[in-house]
C-alpha cells in the first residue's frame, strides 16, 4: 500500500521539485553491515525526492540491491534489508528530473560484466545525455531505463576493462553537466563530483568506515564525522585502510547550486563550508535591510521560510510568530493534478492561526515564487483570518528560466515571474505588497565570494545548456 494522496503533489507541484540524493558507506570490517547504515542515512535525506529508494551492497565479491517506488521507509522492510547484507553499500532517494518515474528509473543502477559489478547512484542531469546513449546503442549496448544516470553506469562498465581509475576518469570526462557520484564495485566505494561543483558531495568519517553523502546531515545521522566537501573535479576513492583521491579536470569555475541554500539542503547541512541556517537567516536579514515595510508581525511559509522570516524579524525589529502551520502528514503521489486542483488543495497543506494574524499587519516570507499558487492561496487565507494586510517577502530573485542540472523546473511559461513586473506579481497575488532579494543580496547571504550557479535567476549558465545561449534567457 502507497503512503501518497493526489493532494501532497498538487501542492508541491508550486514548488521547483528536490532533486535526488545519494549515500554511501564503505566499512574496513568485511563482517559489518553498511546496508543498515545506508537506510538511515537515506531517510535523513528523503526530503530531496520522495519518488523511489533504492540500495545497493557488496556480498560474497558480488553487488546485491533492491529499490522500489515510494519513500525509504516503504520500500525497505527489516526482511528486505537482511537480504542486502554488505560491508559497504550505496543508496539513492529519487525525484525524476531525466527519464519518468518509473520503477526502471529508480536507483541505483547495476551492471554485471566479466570483469565484476558496479553500482552507480547519481544526482545530477547530464546535458548530453543523449548523445552519448547513441553512441552507446550504436556500440551495441543496450539501456533499461530512460535515465541519465544508466548512460554513466554503462560508460564505466564499458572502460573498465582499463582498470578502474582509468574508467572513471574517461567517463567523467566524456559526460557533460553536473553530477555527484557514489560508485560501489566489489572492493572500493567511490565519490565524484563535476568539475563546477553544482551539486553537493561531502566526506564523512566513522569508526572503521567511511561516507559519502550529498548533504552533511545525513553523516550526523548515523553516528559519522563530517570531515570535508568533496571538491568540484575530485574524484575519491576508498578502499581497504585507504583513501585516495585526484582531480580529472583543470580548475574550472566553481558554481554551486544556490537553490540548496534557498530550498532544497536541510537547514542542519553544512555544504561548501556555508552553513545552510545560517545563510537563511542572513537572506532574511538582508532581505529585512532591502525592502522592509511596516507591519505588526512576520510569519515564515515552513519549513525553508522560517529561518529567513526570524532574520527579517531581527533586521526589522518585527515581532516573530508562527502564524502558519503545515501539515506534515500529507503523502506524495505521481498523479499531475491541474491547475483547479492545485488551487484547491493548499489549504490542506496550510493553515492559518486566526488569533496571531487578527487585525494585523502581517508580512509573510517565503524561499521562492514559482506558479504563485501558494502565494496566492495563504494571501487569500491570511486576510480571510482577519489581516489588515498581507506583505510577501521572497529570499530569492524571482524565478524566471529552467534549470537544466538536477531541478524539475516547469516550462518557461508556467513561472510567473517570467514576463511579469514585480507590481503585475503583487496584483495577481492579492497582496498589499511584495519583494524578492537581489541577486547580490543573494550572494551576500551565502559568503560573498560568488561561484554559485544563478541561471534560474538570471539566465547565465555555468556551461552551455541545449537550447540556450548562455547569456540570458
Amino acid at each position: 500500500m502507497k503512503s501518497s494522496t493526489v493532494l501532497d503533489d498538487i501542492i508541491t507541484d508550486d514548488k521547483l521539485h528536490e532533486e535526488c540524493g545519494v549515500f554511501g558507506v564503505y566499512l574496513n570490517d568485511p563482517s559489518r553491515d553498511a546496508a543498515s547504515l545506508v537506510y538511515y542515512g537515506l531517510l535523513s535525506l528523503q526530503h530531496r525526492g520522495q519518488e523511489s529508494a533504492g540500495i545497493a551492497a557488496t556480498k560474497d565479491k558480488a553487488i546485491e540491491y533492491r529499490k522500489g517506488m515510494g519513500l525509504v521507509s516503504d520500500v525497505f522492510t527489516p526482511e528486505i534489508l537482511e537480504q542486502i547484507k554488505g560491508s559497504s553499500a550505496v543508496g539513492h532517494v529519487r525525484y525524476s528530473t531525466m527519464g519518468s518515474s518509473t520503477i526502471d528509473n529508480a536507483q541505483p543502477f547495476v551492471s554485471r560484466f566479466k570483469l565484476g559489478s558496479i553500482a552507480v547512484a547519481h544526482n545530477g542531469t547530464l546535458t548530453n545525455a543523449n548523445v552519448v546513449r547513441e553512441l552507446l546503442e550504436d556500440a551495441g549496448i543496450g539501456f533499461t531505463s530512460s535515465s541519465d544516470s544508466e548512460v554513466i553506469v554503462n560508460l564505466i562498465a564499458k572502460n573498465y576493462k582499463k582498470g578502474l581509475e582509468r574508467a572513471l576518469t574517461d567517463t567523467i570526462q566524456f559526460i557533460k553537466g553536473s553530477y555527484a557520484l557514489a560508485v560501489l564495485t566489489d572492493e572500493v566505494l567511490v565519490g565524484a563530483r563535476d568539475p563546477n561543483g553544482i551539486r553537493p558531495l561531502c566526506l564523512g568519517q566513522l569508526d572503521g568506515g567511511w561516507i559519502l553523502a550529498s548533504e552533511s546531515c545525513a553523516i550526523d545521522a548515523i553516528g559519522g564525522k563530517f570531515v570535508r566537501d568533496i571538491e568540484p573535479g575530485e574524484v575519491v576513492i576508498i578502499g581497504k585502510d585507504q583513501v585516495l583521491t585526484f582531480s580529472f579536470s583543470e580548475k574550472t569555475r566553481r558554481a554551486v547550486c544556490s537553490f540548496e541554500y534557498v530550498y532544497f539542503a536541510r537547514p542542519d547541512s553544512i555544504i561548501d563550508k556555508v552553513d545552510v541556517y545560517g545563510a537563511r537567516i542572513r537572506a532574511g536579514e538582508i532581505l529585512g535591510r532591502e525592502s522592509a515595510v511596516a507591519a505588526d508581525l512576520v510569519i515564515g511559509v515552513p519549513d525553508s521560510g522560517i529561518p529567513a522570516a526570524i532574520g527579517y524579524g531581527r533586521a526589522t525589529k518585527t515581532p516573530y510568530g508562527l502564524g502558519i502551520v503545515k501539515s506534515k502528514y500529507v503523502g506524495r503521489t505521481f498523479i499531475s493534478p491541474n491547475q483547479i486542483q492545485r488551487e484547491k488543495a493548499v489549504s490542506v497543506k496550510h493553515n492559518v492561526i486566526a488569533s496571531e494574524v487578527k487585525d494585523k499587519r502581517v508580512v509573510i516570507i517565503d524561499d521562492s515564487i514559482v506558479r504563485g499558487t501558494t502565494s496566492r492561496r495563504l494571501v487569500a487565507i491570511l486576510k480571510g483570518a482577519g489581516a489588515k494586510e498581507v506583505h510577501i517577502r521572497v529570499c530569492s530573485p524571482p524565478v524566471r528560466c529552467p534549470c537544466y542540472f538536477g531541478i524539475d523546473t516547469p516550462h518557461r511559461k508556467d513561472l510567473i515571474s517570467n514576463g511579469n513586473s514585480v507590481s503585475e506579481l503583487c496584483r495577481s497575488l492579492g497582496a498589499d505588497s511584495l519583494a524578492f532579494i537581489s541577486v547580490e543580496g543573494l550572494l551576500e547571504a551565502l559568503d560573498g565570494q560568488g561561484g554559485y550557479c544563478l541561471g534560474c535567476f538570471t539566465g547565465e549558465y555555468p556551461i552551455p545548456v541545449p537550447g540556450e545561449a548562455g547569456d540570458g534567457c
